[in-house]
């Protein structure tokens, strides 16, 4: 059994990278300029999030992809 935490971390962080990403990019500027000294702090942790998501989702790419020649021996050393 191998299981991947990377996978759903990646997705869940990248579902809400891009909704606060979609958020941050079609909501009201009053509202950062009354309350956050005009920062858009939901694009910027947005994208910060989505970076994160995508980062983690590479990674658990590249695991799978440094596994699959390993499972691929297996098989032909059984025989």
């Amino acid at each position: 059994m191998n299981f991947d935490l990377r996978l759903p971390l990646g997705i869940m962080f990248g579902l809400f990278g891009a909704i606060l990403v979609i958020f941050g990019a079609v909501s009201n500027k009053e509202i950062y300029e009354k309350h956050s000294l005009g920062i858009n702090i939901n694009l910027i942790w947005g994208a910060v999030l989505l970076v994160f998501g995508a980062a983690m989702l590479f990674l658990t790419w590249r695991a799978s992809k440094k596994a699959a020649p390993a499972k691929d021996q297996k098989k032909k050393d059984a025989r």
